[in-house]
């Protein structure tokens, strides 16, 4: 549904920091799937774990919360203007490493939405298998 150029139209964030490859599908107001390929070209593996790497745990929480930005402000349709500003992460869960050569699959929900405010909740899975969970809490704003 929205490929990397359309994806850089709704998020401010470039390399290194955007963590989303592909939009699968959105729902409006309800659902979005999307795609990190991880790849040992990424730049923090380098550091993280050398000669066994491993992607971040934070990383996979910041790819979840740009997938919800990009539902959130989706939303808005025209988006120009507006950041999405991470509020709070809770219940985050790491259940199996993500490593080189695995596709991040993000699906991320609305749990409850109130004017600029949203609650979300992401998980993220490497196959059938859910290797992060994560609510999180999110403002739209101006920039």
């Amino acid at each position: 549904m929205m490929d990397i150029k359309k994806i850089q139209e709704f998020l401010p964030h470039r390399y290194p920091f955007l963590l989303v490859d592909r939009v699968l599908d959105v729902k409006v107001g309800e659902e979005i799937i999307a795609i990190k390929n991880v790849t040992m070209n990424e730049w923090f593996f380098q550091g993280h774990f050398p000669g066994e790497p491993v992607m971040p745990g934070v990383l996979i929480v910041e790819a979840l919360a740009q997938t919800g930005g990009l539902l959130l402000l989706h939303q808005l349709g025209d988006c120009k203007g507006k950041v999405m500003y991470f509020m709070s992460i809770d219940s985050a869960k790491f259940r199996k490493p993500v490593i080189p050569g695995d596709q991040l699959k993000m699906v991320v929900k609305i749990i409850k939405l109130k004017g600029t405010i949203a609650k979300i909740k992401g998980e993220a899975y490497v196959g059938e298998d859910i290797v992060c969970e994560a609510e999180m809490m999110a403002m739209v704003t101006n920039k």
